[in-house]
């Protein structure tokens, strides 16, 4: 059996309106990126794309989206991004467009980028801040966001996989 390796590109949707994310599906996506594709691309652009192309993660709150293709046609998929310009779903138009973070070959590592890229964000809001209490709140995310957390859960979750039997419930 041949692995086929894949790359995954994670993105975020920049919208002016943040409200407009909840009408997001991941459907909407992909649908929207094989049109761009194939208007970028033509038919050959659309044949890679249905071989190997699959949206594995969107956060409808944050806007940010997992892509996963092929290791070979990733470049493809990613000039295509900036052929989207809206995205259309429930019949409502949302105009917004796609900003690559990251190219990982794994999804860990794209998890890890994505910590890395919150708690920048994060960083960036703070003089920002208006209030002693907004401070306090941000301070308090970029906090729960460290490292060293996700290097704990990270931990746990190789330590559980051994003593799944001996927990009682």
């Amino acid at each position: 059996m041949v692995r086929f390796k894949s790359r995954y590109l994670l993105c975020e949707v920049c919208v002016p309106d943040r409200s407009n994310l909840q009408l997001l599906e991941d459907r909407t996506i992909y649908n929207t990126l094989r049109a761009a594709v194939n208007r970028a691309h033509g038919d050959y652009g659309s044949a890679l794309f249905n071989i190997g192309v699959i949206v594995k993660y969107l956060n409808a709150h944050t806007g940010v989206v997992l892509i996963r293709s092929r290791k070979k046609h990733y470049r493809l998929i990613w000039s295509a991004l900036s052929f989207i310009t809206c995205l259309e779903n429930r019949g409502q138009k949302v105009q917004c467009f796609l900003n690559c973070l990251h190219v990982g070959g794994t999804i860990r590592t794209c998890q890890k980028f994505l910590v890395k890229y919150n708690r920048q964000q994060l960083h960036r809001m703070l003089p920002d801040c208006k209030t002693d209490a907004e401070k306090q709140e941000v301070r308090r995310a970029i906090l729960s966001c460290s490292l060293s957390n996700v290097r704990e859960e990270e931990a746990g979750e190789d330590g559980s996989d051994d003593d799944d039997g001996d927990k009682e419930t």
